[in-house]
């Protein structure tokens, strides 16, 4: 047997096994053969699966030989263990909900042989957008020989069949089953949702009086009764695969006969050949190959396109409407990018997905280095036939405008998430593009006008691990292997940031020398050491206000391409910081970046959560300590030392006026100002009323002491947290619990990080029992953030609301807010 390998697969990564392992006897035909048949006849078939449940037929041991076949079970519930990209959707049964799988990828496809489900049989309805199940797109006949009839007897009812179907308005297509018989069908019209106009009760019935009518008309070769023994020398004309339960074998899917027989799409004429038989898989492929799809008109259009052909008129655009466009019959994933100049001029990046171009605009276009994001705003999916559109759209019509092919090409893809892809985009010899690897990272809403960043990636990014805390720091001064730096002084090793204190308008105002204001950026204090080496790179080390070395986790600031500082060496004070889609400080999308230390996880975040190091202190520069010099002058020395740097690291401006700066910040839902000085100078480590923190937002860090258990649709894990503060003596005061704010993530993340710090008794007192009684306890060690309203007059917190983890706080360090 072959090894097992992981292969890529439409950007999804599948591991095959037993590839060489013999599945039909008869003739040879391995599990690796299944797999390429699946992958190839793709573009063909899934146009006939996407949105179905999909019941398998396996076989696991091969089918066997025809004197010795091999049993086989039917799978309708997805099997534990399936890759978490298969798309699934719920139906209820009498037990209960199970989910099925819906084969809508390539990858999809794959898998099914990888786990030898050899038949795949689908219903005649899809589900709708809502999850429900919607009426039948297709009427299906099942034409079933009976003992003494054969294919010949199948094909002349199938051509009794189309004349009524004809009559009725339907254009039937057959399909040769690959175990017995022939299946006829019938595209049905459909409403603006995509789905059928009639119920699938509704459909039987026609279908049944249509077989009724055949076998009045033809009794001595047709019957609609469903008891075998009516069938002797006739064809049974089932009529019950119409039902809401029922499925019929896919076309293009494989049977578990003797010989490797397909449920084949065939032609009106082949049905007229007296030596009509089954197709094999290698038959098939051969048509497929050569561009015969006799089945393509029953494909239906897609879903997708439905706000595509709202927002146009073919009789006023040039604009390409759908036909019965497929998939690259190359199986490589195509692409195209377009200049449009409509109001404004912007690009469209167009890629191939599901038989349709997944689309979005660029304003900026596409990125030509790797340092900074543009924005992407997803559009409605287009056809595939705007691949190759060139034209001048109307005035008046959506999207009026000329647009050009600026380059096209195909992209092998590595990832195709709902809120991520990435994919190495190749472009047509002479064009534009060359070749890139780019990612597209969703950032906010979904659907139509969801923004994305789309960001050009390097070849390959690699992210030094964060070293173990239980190995000392490394005295050769290097961040990570091949990126030797001089050895660090230690000067920044203990050194903590000045703080400020909660102060109102009234204080900043009383200040020795007028305030200044600094927006309060609700990020991460980092202080960055920069080192340059010898040969003239450098390197900053970030520090969180704890001391915690964060350098890893933040490698567009440390890695090979973070902006320089023209300095020998430096130590700044600054605000990691990230931003919404409406560029205001997200402190909850700070969580997804801050807590990361596996470098595969900081790699993918690094452009899905992008952050930008915000300077507001220099403390040394080439050698000098600056700490003793006034604000107002190191300030002038932070902008010169920054005035070139690109982002992510930046330099925020100062306020003069500071009830305009507490305006503004209200205006803009942020959460407050900071008041300094200018003539103070910098005292590491200590709080100073010579800062003034003033909020809009009343926030208080918490110490987490316990867990309630969750309820409901969180019964499984947290439903709240526990908090306390320390009081004067250092002892833990309870000041309430917290179960709102938490993301899916944030619930994982914390249990995650809770579960080790459990422990059988509280670590304080005074908990009231109406929170204790099912508590399980943790170890004090976490702290936390909570937006609340007030405070009660016995001290607990109303109204909280978690803001996220401050693993750059020490429990010690906690005092109320007043």
């Amino acid at each position: 047997m072959a090894p097992p390998q992981t292969v890529l697969i439409d950007g999804r990564r599948l591991r095959v096994t037993n590839l060489d392992k013999v599945v039909y006897p008869e003739t040879g035909t391995t599990k690796g053969e299944i797999i390429a048949y699946f992958t190839q006849v793709a573009h063909v078939s899934l146009p006939h699966l996407r949105g179905r449940p999909v019941t398998r037929k396996r076989w696991v041991d091969g089918v066997g030989t025809a004197d010795a076949p091999q049993p086989s079970f039917f799978a309708k519930q997805l099997e534990p263990g399936a890759p978490d990209w298969v798309r699934r959707m719920p139906i209820e049964h009498s037990d209960g909900p199970k989910e099925y799988p819906l084969a809508d990828d390539v990858a999809t496809l794959a898998w099914f042989a990888q786990v030898a489900a050899l038949e795949l049989h689908v219903p005649q309805w899809r589900f709708t957008h809502s999850g429900g199940r919607g009426r039948p797109d297709r009427l299906v006949l099942d034409l079933d020989p009976g003992p003494g009839v054969g294919l010949a007897e199948c094909a002349e009812v199938a051509r009794i069949a189309r004349g009524i179907l004809t009559g009725m308005g339907l254009d039937p297509l057959p399909v040769t089953s690959g175990s017995k018989g022939i299946h006829l069908y019938a595209r049905l019209p459909t409403a603006d949702d995509g789905t059928g106009r009639q119920s699938s009760d509704d459909v039987s019935a026609v279908a049944k009086e249509l077989a009724r009518l055949i076998e009045a008309d033809h009794p001595a070769l047709a019957t609609h009764v469903m008891a075998k023994s009516a069938r002797g020398g006739k064809v049974f004309i089932d009529w019950s695969q119409n039902s809401v339960s029922k499925t019929t074998i896919a076309p293009y899917s494989l049977r578990g006969r003797a010989r490797p027989w397909v449920a084949a799409p065939r032609t009106w004429d082949e049905l007229d050949d007296p030596k009509l038989r089954h197709l094999e898989f290698a038959e098939v492929l051969e048509r497929v190959d050569a561009g015969i799809d006799p089945l393509a008109p029953l494909a239906p259009p897609s879903p997708a396109l439905s706000s595509y052909l709202g927002k146009r008129d073919a009789g006023k655009t040039p604009e390409p409407m759908p036909r019965t466009a497929s998939a690259s019959p190359t199986g490589a994933t195509r692409f195209v990018v377009q200049e449009h100049h409509a109001r404004r001029l912007h690009y469209d990046l167009r890629i191939e997905r599901h038989g349709v171009l997944i689309s979005w605009a660029v304003p900026k276009g596409i990125p030509e280095s790797t340092t900074g994001n543009h924005l992407a705003v997803m559009t409605e999916p287009h056809p595939l036939e705007y691949l190759a559109f060139e034209g001048e759209i109307p005035r008046g019509e959506y999207g009026a405008g000329s647009m050009t092919v600026w380059d096209t090409g195909t992209v092998q893809l590595e990832k195709w998430r709902d809120d991520e892809v990435i994919g190495t985009f190749t472009g047509q010899v002479g064009g534009r593009m060359g070749t890139a690897r780019l990612a597209l990272i969703r950032t906010s809403g979904e659907g139509e006008k969801s923004q994305w960043l789309l960001h050009r990636m390097k070849d390959a990014v690699a992210v030094p691990e964060r070293p173990s805390s239980r190995r000392s720091a490394p005295r050769s001064g290097t961040d990570s292997p091949g990126s030797p730096v001089p050895e660090r002084a230690k000067r920044d090793e203990g050194l903590a940031p000045m703080l400020s204190e909660p102060g109102t308008p009234g204080l900043a105002r009383a200040l020795s020398t007028p305030a200044w204001a600094e927006i309060k950026w609700d990020g991460i204090r980092a202080i960055g050491t920069w080192q340059t080496s010898d040969a003239g790179d450098g390197r900053f080390t970030l520090r969180a206000r704890s001391g915690t070395d964060i350098t890893a986790r933040y490698p567009e600031l440390t890695a090979d391409g973070a902006p320089q500082l023209p300095a020998s060496d430096a130590v700044v004070d600054g605000e990691i910081v990230a931003f919404d889609a409406q560029g205001h400080p997200s402190f909850a999308r700070l969580q997804n970046r801050m807590h990361l230390t596996r470098a595969r996880e900081i790699e993918r975040e690094v452009v899905r959560t992008p952050i930008v190091y915000l300077l507001f202190d220099l403390l040394r520069l080439d050698g000098h300590d600056l700490t003793r010099m006034p604000l107002r002058q190191r300030r002038e020395l932070l902008e010169q030392l920054a005035s070139d740097l690109d982002a992510p690291v930046q330099v925020p401006p100062v306020f003069d006026d500071l009830d305009a700066a507490l305006r503004m910040s209200r205006e803009h839902g942020l959460e407050g100002i900071v008041a300094k000085d200018p003539s103070s100078p910098y005292r590491p480590g200590a709080r100073s009323a010579s800062w003034l923190k003033l909020k809009n937002t009343r926030t208080q860090e918490v110490v987490i002491v316990g867990i309630r258990p969750g309820q409901g649709h969180r019964s499984d894990g947290i439903g709240s947290l526990l908090l306390a503060i320390p009081g004067d003596d250092g002892a833990l005061r309870y000041v309430g619990r917290v179960g709102t704010g938490f993301s899916a993530r944030t619930l994982t993340d914390l249990d995650r990080r809770l579960q080790p710090l459990r422990i059988d008794d509280a670590p304080l007192s005074g908990v009231p029992a109406a929170d204790s009684r099912d508590a399980l306890w943790v170890r004090a060690e976490l702290v936390g953030e909570v937006e609340f309203a007030n405070w009660s007059p016995g001290g607990i917190l109303r109204h909280s609301r978690w803001r996220g983890l401050r693993p750059d706080k020490a429990p010690s360090e906690i005092v109320r807010e007043s």
